[in-house]
């Protein structure tokens, strides 16, 4: 076939020039190599796309491209095209490195002449035809060449055989068939390596590669029969269909000043001119899509954007990277300018913030052009209205209040200029990139109180801002009631008016919300809903009554508090501060409410003379009742102070105050009874009686207390919560207080007991008649010898009285009261001066010298005289330390001065004491410090003489004291022994 593509000549230029320079051979050889298996490795796919374009644009034709790999037998890759057909100029270009037939053409996406270099990296033999005619290239034809030239045989080995393939082209004896409908044919038989690549690089063609060569039209892959279509319409300017996906396009381009090309190759100085292009996807960037820059086909510059870049940025030599330096700064700026008018052409809708780079960049140029996207944001007309963001206002609240501010609601005027519609969510960090300034919706508040509107406008905001977190809403302005159209900032103390005129209590300062901007939201924001009993709770009514005295009209206060009063249906001490009202008494004085008394108050007749009460007014009386008069703190009976939380460590340290005579000691001695904590113990509910301190008559007192509401707070006791949320009960502040004075027939309370527990007799008086045994209980009248040392300070008392030889104590009696001191765990006395004890049989009371605590019966012989003090068996050593008394063994020498012969102890005693000694010292006479006892066990032996000396000796050793007579009645008739142990089994 006819060389019509002068590939003979050019490969005879080429093999005479390896042959005069065989480091021309080299240095091609290195060239290509470093483009097939650098910039250019795995773009094969890409290349072959980019020269269809560029003949598509030379034919001014739609471009076509037709991509069809065959695996089974020897693997093929076969790109078909429309377009301008290979020429001579075209072979030439292919066969000679960077040196592209393109140049020329402004428009291609091809121009530096070494794009095809890829196809070496997957193919031995590639082909082109067009037409008839064709060329192909061939390692095998190349290498036997240039084997034939002198002095390149020993690179050639080198190099493993391998040649610059494509510098030495051959025309084609007969051109493989173009398919019907494409203008050129590139067939590349594959190695087996390179199916892969191949497939995967197939398999990632997609819109953008449609949109990086805009010359395409319609591109068909076609994998082993597998065909996919790619097709792309341009139907308005700056609108892309592929594939049914619309893309929106930006373009900029424009000629280069030659100063920015000053640093580049003398063949990219040719073409002085510069391209920008934008798309956008309507549904975001399909799966797949590469995330680099397209210059104009992929490069390896990360992109993380949500449009793809396809720009004429300069290219590193491995035509994978952009170089730096003037060109790449001036085109990142055409960039971001291009991006800016991109998003400034979109529909407004708040999509568009999806579109606003964030600061993070996936690379250097990706974080260059976002720097410069976001510095010109700002100026950006993206905002409904076109409204610049730096011009803009976006409010962080509910959205009906964001509507109602903007007029949105009934079509008004905004009443914040620039604002942002509710749709546009304002704490998008995109709006801050777009200069949106963004206001808080606790300072939109604080600014509403300059705005002038009607009480109807405040209530649709109060109904906007119903889902908002109260904690910004603390100073909405609220119009109040009356005709000066005042605004205050905060509901809270404000009120809302329910079956309460406002009108007539404008002598008390009150507040009241305008009807008209009345909604719940002001109730949550701490607005109280006005019913009487809430008015008359207000702030300003009190303070009104605090003031009362020093009021310019103080009987119109006093009318305004005790209509409140009134309808509230208040009850006495319900709201003990208006007991401070100024009312007049029937001398023509002022009082306060509650130091005044009804004409029928029992008080009258049982209080000291001093006390500083008065008789309230007579016509007060007329006009408001009694029952009215007492709910505001004028006394029928004895005041209550009612309060909550009372801090016990403030009260006993008097930094907080209830008014109430030692209320400090009463803290004093709880905190005494539940012990140190690490928070302060808190009264929940307190009550207490007021002004006992000023009783005279102490009987006719009582009989009032005895009655409600008073009686609960002496006998109901106090309850004391604790830090780790456990209670302890205690007596009431009123109990404490009367269980201290002399209140009882002149003495105090707990110098009585009630008629139940003998062991108080003689010690105690009983209580006199006249009250209930509950009311004296709590009066601290005392009622059994266990309370009596469970209480603090008992033990003392009780030691105190049993030193008074004036309070008869019986024999019987004397001895369990000592035990029970004993057994007492936490019982503290003082040593007495005096105390009660048993001489000879004889209770009597005696220098607390002269006694001695008993320790063992068994000196009690040696104790003839001797003032005794005796508790049950084991007690000795805890009495003897309470009372700092001596032991009565500790006394006396205890010498045995007799002898005793060994014997057993019998064995019918083992059936009452199975744990007895087996021996004891028999004496016919005992004699201890020369005198004759009929035991004696002191010095670790048992000593006895006669049948009961033994019987006690066995008994006090054992621990079994109770046993010594059934013991003795053993030891005396054994045979007795089933009889006596059934007797004992009847003992209770």
């Amino acid at each position: 076939m006819e060389d019509v593509f002068g590939a003979r000549a050019l490969r005879e230029r080429v093999l005479r020039a390896w042959a005069e320079s065989p480091a021309r051979f080299r240095e091609d050889a290195n060239a290509e190599e470093d483009h097939a298996l650098g910039g250019y490795r795995d773009r094969v796919v890409i290349e072959l796309a980019q020269n269809a374009a560029d003949a598509a644009r030379r034919a001014a034709v739609p471009g076509r491209l037709a991509l069809t790999l065959r695996t089974g037998g020897e693997p093929l890759l076969i790109a078909a095209n429309t377009g301008a057909p290979l020429d001579a100029a075209g072979v030439e270009a292919l066969s000679t490195l960077r040196a592209s037939a393109k140049r020329d053409e402004p428009a291609t996406a091809g121009r530096f002449g070494v794009g095809f270099a890829a196809v070496v990296a997957v193919s031995d033999t590639p082909a082109v035809a067009s037409g008839t005619a064709g060329v192909e290239w061939s390692s095998a034809r190349a290498r036997e060449l240039v084997e034939g030239i002198a002095g390149l045989e020993e690179e050639l080995g080198r190099r493993g055989g391998h040649v610059p393939l494509l510098r030495l082209p051959f025309a084609l004896e007969r051109a493989p068939e173009v398919p019907e409908g494409f203008d050129t044919v590139v067939r590349l038989p594959l190695r087996d390596e390179a199916v892969e690549p191949v497939r995967r690089q197939l398999g990632q063609v997609g819109a953008a590669l449609m949109l990086a060569l805009p010359a395409l039209e319609h591109v068909e892959i076609d994998i082993d029969g597998d065909v996919r279509t790619l097709t792309a319409e341009r139907r308005a300017p700056g609108e892309v269909v592929i594939d049914g996906g619309l893309w929106r396009t930006v373009e900029e381009h424009g000629d280069l000043p030659a100063e920015l090309l000053r640093d580049r190759p003398v063949e990219e100085r040719a073409r002085p001119f510069w391209q920008v292009r934008w798309a956008l996807p309507e549904e975001g960037l399909p799966e797949g899509t590469p995330g680099v820059l397209h210059a104009p086909t992929p490069s390896d510059e990360r992109l993380d954007l949500p449009a793809l870049l396809i720009a004429s940025f300069p290219l590193a030599p491995d035509r994978r990277h952009v170089a730096p330096g003037a060109l790449t700064d001036f085109l990142i700026d055409r960039a971001a300018e291009a991006y800016v008018r991109l998003l400034g052409e979109l529909p407004v809708s708040p999509r568009v913030l999806d579109l606003v780079p964030g600061p993070i960049a996936a690379g250097e140029l990706d974080a260059r052009i976002r720097r410069v996207v976001r510095e010109r944001l700002p100026e950006a007309p993206v905002l409904p209205h076109r409204t610049r963001g730096r011009d803009a206002i976006a409010v962080d609240a509910p959205a009906a209040f964001v509507e109602v501010l903007g007029g949105g609601d009934t079509g008004g005027d905004a009443v914040v200029g620039g604002l942002l519609p509710p749709e546009w969510p304002a704490r998008s960090p995109a709006l801050a990139a777009l200069g949106v300034r963004r206001v808080e919706l606790a300072d939109v508040i604080d600014e509403l109180a300059a705005v002038d509107r009607e009480p109807a406008w405040w209530h649709r905001v109060y109904e906007a801002l119903t889902g908002a977190a109260t904690d910004a809403l603390g100073a909405l302005p609220v119009p109040l009631a009356g005709g000066t159209g005042r605004v205050v900032r905060g509901p809270r103390g404000l009120l809302i008016a329910d079956g309460v005129d406002p009108a007539g209590l404008d002598v008390l300062g009150l507040r009241f919300v305008h009807p008209e901007a009345v909604h719940p939201l002001l109730a949550r924001l701490g607005a109280v809903e006005a019913g009487p009993r809430a008015v008359l709770a207000d702030a300003a009514v009190r303070a009104a009554v605090e003031e009362s005295f020093d009021s310019d009209d103080p009987d119109a206060v006093a009318e305004a508090v005790l209509g409140l009063v009134a309808a509230a249906h208040a009850d006495p001490g319900d709201e003990p501060w208006l007991a401070e009202l100024a009312l007049p008494g029937d001398d023509g004085e002022l009082y306060p409410a509650g130091e005044l008394l009804l004409p029928d108050s029992p008080l009258r007749g049982l209080m000291a003379d001093d006390a500083p009460f008065g008789v309230v007014d007579g016509e007060v009386l007329e006009r408001w009742g009694a029952e009215t008069l007492a709910a505001a703190g004028v006394l029928d009976g004895f005041a209550l102070a009612k309060a909550e939380d009372v801090n016990l460590t403030g009260l006993a340290d008097e930094a907080e105050s209830l008014d109430l005579d030692d209320e400090d000691l009463w803290a004093d001695e709880v905190l005494r009874r539940t012990g140190e904590q690490d928070l302060p113990p808190l009264v929940p509910e307190f009550t207490a009686v007021r002004d006992l301190e000023l009783v005279d008559d102490w009987a006719a007192a009582l009989r009032v207390l005895a009655a409600p509401p008073w009686r609960s707070a002496i006998v109901d006791p106090a309850h004391v919560a604790l830090h780790t949320g456990r209670r302890v009960g205690v007596p009431s502040y009123t109990a404490w207080w009367l269980s201290r004075r002399q209140v009882l027939d002149g003495r105090r309370p707990g110098e009585f007991r009630l008629g139940g527990d003998e062991a108080l007799a003689g010690l105690y008086d009983v209580a006199p008649q006249g009250l209930d045994e509950h009311l004296l209980l709590a009066l601290g009248v005392r009622t059994s010898l266990v309370e009596l040392l469970d209480e603090p300070g008992g033990a003392q008392e009780l030691l105190d009285r049993l030193g008074d030889a004036q309070r008869p104590v019986g024999r019987a009696q004397l001895g369990g009261l000592w035990t029970a001191l004993a057994d007492a765990p936490d019982a503290a006395v003082e040593p007495p001066d005096r105390v009660r004890a048993v001489v000879d049989g004889d209770v009597e009371v005696v220098d607390a010298a002269d006694a001695l605590v008993l320790d063992g019966p068994d000196v009690l012989p040696l104790l003839e005289g001797q003032p005794l003090v005796i508790a049950a068996q084991g007690r000795d050593a805890r009495l003897a330390e309470l009372l700092d008394l001596p032991l009565a063994g500790d006394e006396i020498p205890g010498v045995v001065e007799s002898d005793g012969e060994d014997r057993p102890v019998p064995e019918a005693v083992r059936a009452v004491l199975p744990g007895a000694p087996g021996e004891y010292l028999d004496h016919e006479r005992l004699i201890v410090d020369g005198q004759e006892v009929p035991w004696w066990t002191r010095d670790g032996r048992i000593h006895a003489s006669g049948a009961a000396g033994l019987a006690r000796a066995l008994a006090w050793s054992a621990g079994h004291w109770g046993d010594r007579l059934l013991l003795e009645a053993v030891l005396r008739a054994p045979e007795t022994l089933p009889v006596l142990l059934a007797e004992d089994d009847l003992e209770p």
